[in-house]
């Protein structure tokens, strides 16, 4: 089964993501506080991360670009989401930037999409 980690400071969107992921099969991990992102990956080693852009005073990028950038997490698959449609879909696969980028409120045939096609990459 594979593993997705979820990380967005609203517990609603937590939810709902957990949900329609678990519905589809997936195993799904969820974090509130993305100081905590690395402790998590090693914890569940995820196959892919959804990661919110705006987590409370942090910047979901610039931890993006710290899983690009190491060793060990840089081959995980992170799609961005946002609020924000600011965030340019032109910035995508470029070194230390996400797979994907999906805008909130988000499709959930578009969620699903950008999954499955992050995990077959």
């Amino acid at each position: 089964m594979q593993k997705i980690l979820a990380v967005d400071d609203d517990k609603d969107i937590l939810e709902i993501l957990q949900l329609i992921l678990e519905d589809k099969g997936y195993e799904v991990e969820t974090l509130e506080d993305g100081r905590y992102l690395f402790d998590k990956i090693k914890q569940c080693h995820p196959d892919l991360i959804l990661l919110d852009i705006m987590l409370g005073n942090m910047d979901g990028r610039e931890l993006c670009h710290k899983v690009k950038a190491k060793l060990d997490t840089h081959d995980i698959p992170v799609i961005l989401l946002s609020a924000s449609h600011a965030v340019q879909r032109s910035t995508l696969h470029k070194n230390g930037n996400p797979d994907d980028f999906i805008a909130k409120p988000f499709d959930i045939n578009v969620l699903l999409d950008s999954v499955e096609r992050q995990l077959a990459a």
